[in-house]
């Protein structure tokens, strides 16, 4: 195992969410991780590390640390051995079969003389290699860093890298790198004002303002403050989504112009009175509409000046209870570490598996690699154009909107984000007819007309599945406001089934706390014969493989083996010998009970030469009854994200989307489509 130990080479460099970021660095790239922080100087059981690598990143056994207080009495009294064999057993408790350790350290603090040997002492017994977070602002924070990788190397430490936080605009990476000599720097992560945005909420605490109106008070997030001073045609152009209204309460223009706003769809941060003041019952009446659309209003003594600077003086530290914005945080300071330079040399352990972050992360990077047009009928959606603009921003695809542009656009000023330059747009009334001769090609052994084409091209699924038929687009994904028969029945018509394909099948990439298990058929066939249960377990398989899955494939049934018997045991049982004499490449097994599948000793008790019983990735259920139920059961049960549907068989990739879809669910779809594009062969129609 190798362990690294994160000191800070001075004060305020943010340790913890550089800490936090390395670790889902190396998560990403398939490696298990353990976090450790050792000591606190606060409570150890609200040890913000501790709770953010519980709640964040997933690392449920790190435990919490010794306070100060103890430390210090065991070093004061000479028993700084037993303090150290402390944290050892702590350490390597909580690290048991990790591939990584990441080890917190301290910040320098001139109070306590011992931190810097007890520092040393902690990595040398840990057998650690030192990785130090460095301010990146200016010429004293490089001298604090020089000066911080002399000391761990006078102490026989070695220093595997630096990471510079606060980096400058003007950072000189090239002459820092020289300056470093062998030390490579593993990232210079710059300011990000969006990331340090805090809630309403902390807003409302630090200044012990009194909630008129809660509205989205622990949602909306404070982006910009205005002071209001001037008239309300001074203040309006600065009304935007994150922007925190001062104002005193005998300002009804004030008041009225952020109510309105509010009703236009504008997520303000909120609307503080100074001087303990409340809207006015008229006022409150005649704003109604946007006074309870989701605005927060605050009152709070003191007058505006006072108050704003008051509000100046908030700290910047993440509140505990804030996880979407440390998770922001962790997620932006991973994606911006040089993950090269980390790698280089790391000795990978050989036991690998895919937990989640590294099969969002690997999703994105494939997706990217592919490069892929991806179309969205259901363009003017507004979590749709948000997915379509983080996925054009990332890079994730190339993302083509149908819908009108004065809609989107709308909808995007509303939301409060800017459609970037290599989002398409196209308004789908524009280039109907062009589709509708080749759509009465497509079906002329249906009988379609002209006519029939035409109002079927209204729809804009039916007119996206269309471009894809005609390789102008190399994917769809649609289901935020359709159905699935809606979205599933044009792919049919148009794109049909792939040649060695007889069904369309789904599987959903399932999100467990420790790997990414793939459930098939969830979604789409509701008794699958033997055959075609025999053929969802090889797409399956292959879905899996192509997202870095080792699939190995259980059959699941009510009983393993010859145990048991009856109808639908046979189903089971015949479809995996088909699979196996059709397919002799594919690791399959079953008929098989879910906990002989997953579970090692329950498999060695009741499948003991299986090669897939208590190592299963690929689940195959033997009817749509059984695979929803097991899919919703374990993703709301044990609180696990499902990636999914993913739709599997056709020819060209059609995906569909829950109507309750979350937007990270939508980028994620993406990103599973384009890599779906990026596997399948294109075949000409008559194929």
């Amino acid at each position: 195992m190798r362990t690294y130990f994160v000191v800070a080479s001075e004060p305020n460099v943010g340790l913890t969410s550089v800490s936090l970021g390395l670790v889902r660095a190396l998560q990403r790239l398939g490696l298990k991780v353990a976090f450790v922080k050792p000591v606190t100087k606060g409570d150890p059981e609200s040890e913000p590390s501790v709770r953010f690598a519980r709640s964040v990143c997933g690392i449920d056994n790190s435990p919490d640390p010794l306070p100060m207080s103890l430390v210090t009495e065991q070093i004061n009294t000479g028993k700084i051995e037993e303090l150290l064999e402390n944290i050892v057993t702590m350490t390597m408790s909580a690290s048991a079969g990790a591939d990584v350790l990441v080890v917190e350290g301290f910040h320098a603090d001139p109070s306590r003389y011992f931190i810097p040997q007890l520092s040393s002492n902690i990595a040398r017994s840990l057998q650690a290699e030192v990785v130090v977070v460095a301010n990146g602002r200016n010429a004293e924070g490089l001298a604090h860093t020089t000066e911080r990788i002399a000391f761990s190397r006078s102490n026989g430490h070695r220093v595997v890298g630096v990471i510079f936080n606060h980096a400058a605009s003007d950072f000189d990476h090239a002459g820092v790198t020289q300056l470093l000599e062998d030390v490579p720097i593993w990232g210079a992560i710059p300011d990000n004002p969006a990331l340090a945005a805090p809630r309403t909420i902390d807003l409302a605490r630090h200044l012990g303002a009194t909630v008129l109106i809660e509205g989205d008070i622990g949602k909306r997030r404070v982006l910009d403050t205005i002071l209001a001073g001037r008239s309300a045609a001074e203040v309006i152009p600065r009304l935007k989504p994150g922007t925190l209204v001062i104002s005193t309460g005998d300002r009804d223009d004030i008041m009225l112009a952020t109510a309105l706003a509010a009703s236009n769809g504008i997520e303000l941060a909120g609307l503080l009175l100074t001087h303990q003041s409340f809207i006015s019952q008229r006022i409150e009446r005649f704003g109604s509409r946007g006074f309870h659309s989701g605005l927060p209003v605050l009152c709070t003594d003191g007058d505006s000046y006072e108050t704003a600077a008051r509000i100046s003086r908030l700290s910047l530290a993440v509140p505990l209870d804030d996880k979407v914005r440390m998770d922001a945080v962790v997620d932006n300071m991973a994606g911006l570490l040089d993950a090269d330079a980390i790698y280089a040399g790391l000795a990978r352990a050989s036991n690998q598996h895919m937990p989640p972050p590294a099969f969002r992360y690997q999703l994105i990077q494939k997706a990217r690699a592919a490069n892929k047009r991806i179309v969205l009928p259901e363009g003017e959606e507004p979590r749709t154009i948000q997915a379509a603009v983080i996925s054009t921003e990332k890079g994730i695809a190339r993302c083509v909107l149908l819908g009108r542009r004065e809609v989107v656009q709308s909808v995007a000023d509303a939301l409060g984000i800017n459609l970037p330059s290599g989002l398409e747009i196209i308004d789908p009334q524009h280039i109907a007819e062009q589709y509708v001769a080749p759509m009465v090609a497509m079906r002329k052994n249906k009988g379609l007309t002209p006519l029939q084409a035409a109002v079927a091209l209204e729809d804009s699924v039916a007119l996206g599945t269309m471009m894809l038929a005609l390789n102008e687009v190399d994917g769809l994904v649609s289901g935020a406001i359709h159905t699935t028969a809606n979205t599933v029945r044009p792919a049919l018509q148009l794109i049909r089934t792939a040649p060695g394909s007889t069904i369309v099948s789904s599987c959903f990439f399932m999100l467990m706390p420790e790997q990414v298990l793939v459930y098939a058929d969830c979604a789409v066939n509701p008794d699958p014969t033997a055959k075609e249960l025999a053929e969802i377990a090889k797409q399956s398989a292959d879905s899996a493989r192509a997202f870095g899955i080792d699939p190995k494939v259980a059959m699941i049934s009510y009983s393993t083996g010859a145990s048991g018997s009856g109808d639908d045991v046979e189903k089971v049982r015949a479809a995996t010998d088909l699979a196996r004499a059709q397919w002799p490449d594919l690791v399959i097994d079953g008929p098989m009970q879910y906990d002989a599948a997953t579970v090692r000793d329950v498999a060695a008790q009741k499948a003991p030469n299986s090669p897939v019983a208590g190592q299963a990735t690929v689940f195959i259920f033997p009817d749509l009854n059984t695979g929803n139920t097991t899919y919703k059961a374990v993703q709301r049960s044990a609180n696990v994200v499902s990636v999914g549907p993913m739709l599997q068989g056709l020819r060209k990739p059609v995906n569909d989307l829950s109507r309750g879809a979350l937007v990270d669910d939508i980028v994620f779809t993406i990103a599973l489509t384009a890599i779906q594009a990026q596997a399948i062969v294109a075949l000409p129609e008559n194929a």
